[in-house]
């Protein structure tokens, strides 16, 4: 009740008090007469006004609560399509009464809207079909694991839980619910790096199972017979440390491309002298390449200049040029040079580190004249542990990991590493860098 409705009363009681204390009858009942019109007349004024003040509430009350239903309304929608996980919800009939940016994409690209659509239309997929079934008879499932098999094999994991309480179906079957809401959730990455997980785990398990079984078999023999025969106990120690050796390169390897792909390796990229580098790749590997009478020439001209950091160039340039001796032919050729470098203006020296004036890409290439490699495996030989050939592999050496190496770092660089080869006639192997930055 308000102020004003408290003292009208108030004031009409008092005065009635005060008519009820004149002396004459007469002059009491006409008091009382006019107090009671008066008081009707107020009464009524107070409630028209009360009415009307309560109308205007009432209009108040309804304005805020359809801009609070707005409001509402807009962040629903908004949280609906920023969401990543597709939302689906179906009526007891089965057909699709709301739905967000995501289900769209995952159940109907080419088409419209999926309202109004029956779930059997969208999908033939019996998971999806059954845990929205089983919702709508009142079971809430959750850990279904969906597959697609479009363009792009996506893998989700769908929850759906009944809406509303079931209805009864006067005895025709099971109580349904009347709508059922799906969420699916894209676990398509957290499957695919459980996958590269596995195999890592496996391919490092195989690649020291044979260097430590050889290490523990030749340790035996020399503990048992072999430690008095100098000639057979030097011969078995050579092997011994032979795959020692093998194995701690692994374990390089396997933390330095961990380095990389944490991102815990910081690349400097500066414009730098490439004949130099190669240079000191060609002279790092001339023992390995002249036991396998491989001639590897330097084609790059002196005065080139590319946009990389050096001591990563030269690690990249050291794993292509090795592997291009390693399974060269017999007196086959490995050639290194670059299209796109940039060379230094003519006042400048080789050895000067002059800025070059044109920003271009630039192209390491290392060309071999081996026996090729086959189109099927080109996809895949920048996959850690990928050999072409694992049968012949363990004899050449090598951990497998290189090209991985190759590629993590160039990547780093901003850049790529691709392959192109032919069989019968060799294999090359593109580094490609961003060109020079002033």
């Amino acid at each position: 009740m308000s102020r004003r409705n408290l003292f009208s009363i108030a004031a009409f009681a008092v005065g009635i008090f005060v008519a009820l204390l004149l002396p004459s009858i007469s002059a009491r009942a006409i008091a009382s007469a006019l107090i009671v019109v008066v008081g009707l007349i107020v009464v009524l004024r107070l409630t028209r006004t009360s009415r009307l003040e309560s109308t205007q509430d009432d209009e108040s009350q309804t304005r805020d609560s359809s801009e609070e239903t707005f409001a509402l309304g807009k962040l629903f929608e908004a949280t609906m399509s920023g969401m990543r996980e597709g939302l689906l919800v179906v009526d007891k009939d089965m057909r699709v009464v709301a739905s967000n940016a995501s289900a769209h994409r995952l159940f109907n690209p080419s088409q419209g809207a999926l309202k109004a659509q029956r779930l059997t239309e969208l999908t033939r997929n019996p998971a999806i079909y059954g845990a929205f079934l089983d919702a709508l008879q009142g079971t809430e499932r959750s850990g279904v694991r969906i597959q697609t098999h479009g363009p792009e094999r996506l893998v989700f994991d769908l929850r759906v839980v009944p809406l509303g309480d079931p209805q009864p179906s006067n005895g025709k079957g099971p109580d349904v619910a009347q709508g059922a809401l799906g969420v699916f959730v894209d676990i398509t990455r957290i499957e695919r790096l459980e996958q590269i997980r596995q195999e890592f785990l496996s391919n490092v398990s195989h690649e020291l199972r044979t260097p430590l079984t050889a290490i523990l078999a030749f340790v035996e023999t020399l503990e048992t017979s072999a430690i008095d025969d100098k000639e057979s106990s030097q011969r078995f120690l050579a092997i011994i440390r032979r795959n020692a050796s093998r194995m701690q390169d692994l374990i390089d390897d396997t933390l330095e491309l961990s380095a990389i792909e944490s991102g815990n390796v910081q690349v400097r990229a500066e414009p730098v002298e490439l004949y130099p580098i190669v240079n000191d790749v060609i002279s790092s590997l001339a023992a390995q390449a002249s036991a396998q009478k491989i001639e590897v020439i330097n084609d790059v001209a002196l005065e080139t200049m590319v946009y990389a950091d050096a001591r990563r160039l030269e690690q990249m340039l050291t794993n292509l040029v090795e592997n291009a001796i390693k399974f060269n032919r017999a007196g086959g050729q490995v050639r290194i040079l670059v299209e796109g470098g940039v060379a230094l203006n003519e006042e400048g020296s080789s050895g000067a580190r002059r800025s070059p004036s044109v920003p271009r890409g630039d192209r390491i290439i290392v060309a071999d004249t081996g026996e090729g490699i086959p189109s099927q495996h080109l996809e895949r030989l920048f996959e850690r542990f990928y050999r072409v050939d694992r049968a012949r592999s363990p004899e050449m050496g090598g951990t497998g990991l290189g090209l991985a190496i190759v590629k993590h770092l160039a990547r780093a660089h901003g850049g790529e590493v691709s392959v192109t080869s032919e069989l019968g006639k060799g294999s090359t192997f593109i580094i490609e860098l961003p060109g020079y930055r002033s």
